[in-house]
């Protein structure tokens, strides 16, 4: 007699779960909701300027967009500093007083060409950048409390290089640095393509070398950095330093684009940055952030101040409000963006 034996079916698991079911569902959900936290600033600007352009004849110009690239330029250097000091969980309070002073240092050192005028500043505020980063990393203070030193300390010495801002040095036109401050290619200001080369060197540099995984790691979980090998003190100092040079080389072009070392420049400035580096993206917590968002950041403070120009029934001080309210909103979503990550 032959026996027929029947083999149970096998389930074959090939991997694949319905949309929704299981890890699949949270992992999507956690990747809208990282899309939302990294570039919802980008969809924000592209709406308020579309808009805009519609709603104002002379927003969309060739000469509006010319200007607020330009006044965006010096803001967004700053700004791209003011990005690396805050991934790895630090804050610079020095950057508007540092851009005041480099724009002074400017226009005083091209009495004696154009090298001196771009070096001397740039030596001056790196080296209190440099003040800076050491005070924060080998002395473990408060980068808050060093910072608004620092800040007090280069006003200081802007308003005795400028006898308490009674000398207002100028740049003679024609010069070299008159020309990058004031020239233009392509119909962009030298400026903005100065600004546009920093911010894609910035990005390589945080995303593709050695140096920028220390900065993501040491903002991320210091200790655990250390325990790994990342140099935390040096990195710390490196920022701090970045920070102080491209403060004073906005502050040069600014003073080349206005031709004089106007002291009164730069009060709030530091807060401005950091609005626009939260604004962008980057958690003040640290860890987290990229540069492509602080120059959104920037970009989308500029254009809902030149909304506010051009509605024409509202002074400057609405732009502070709006801008404050702006921030404190991106703050409240980034942290329930960052819890609800937590809980995907």
């Amino acid at each position: 007699m032959t026996v027929t034996k029947t083999q149970a079916p096998v389930s074959v698991d090939d991997g694949r779960r319905p949309a929704g079911d299981g890890p699949v569902g949270p992992a999507r959900s956690e990747r809208l909701t990282a899309l939302v936290q990294q570039h919802g600033a980008l969809a924000v600007l592209v709406i308020v300027s579309l808009v805009a352009t519609f709603s104002f004849d002379s927003f969309a110009t060739g000469d509006n967009v010319s200007n607020m690239a330009t006044s965006s330029a010096f803001l967004a250097i700053v700004a791209l500093g003011m990005t690396f000091v805050i991934i790895t969980g630090g804050i610079d309070l020095s950057v508007g007083s540092l851009f005041a002073l480099g724009g002074v240092l400017a226009a005083w050192g091209s009495r004696h060409g154009t090298l001196v005028a771009l070096l001397l500043p740039l030596v001056v505020c790196g080296a209190i950048g440099v003040v800076n980063g050491l005070l924060v990393a080998r002395s473990r203070l408060a980068p808050f409390i060093v910072t608004l030193a620092a800040m007090l300390g280069a006003r200081g010495l802007m308003l005795a290089i400028t006898d308490e801002g009674a000398d207002t040095y100028l740049i003679g036109k024609g010069s070299f640095l008159a020309e990058l401050g004031q020239g233009s290619t392509l119909g962009l200001g030298n400026p903005v393509w100065i600004m546009l080369a920093l911010f894609v060197a910035g990005a390589v540099v945080l995303r593709r070398t050695r140096f920028g995984q220390h900065v993501y790691a040491v903002g991320g979980n210091e200790d655990a950095a250390a325990l790994m090998g990342a140099p935390v003190a040096r990195t710390k100092i490196l920022v701090y330093t970045l920070s102080g040079v491209l403060a004073g080389l906005a502050g040069a072009l600014n003073a080349a684009w206005l031709a004089s070392g106007v002291t009164i420049l730069g009060n709030g400035m530091e807060l401005e940055a950091i609005s626009a580096v939260v604004i962008g993206g980057t958690l003040l917590t640290g860890g987290l952030g990229h540069v492509s968002g602080s120059l959104v950041g920037v970009l989308l403070l500029k254009v809902i101040q030149n909304v506010i120009n051009q509605i024409g029934s509202l002074d400057s001080s609405y732009q502070q409000v709006v801008s404050g309210a702006f921030l404190a909103v991106v703050v409240v979503a980034q942290t329930w963006l960052g819890r609800r990550r937590q809980l995907l």
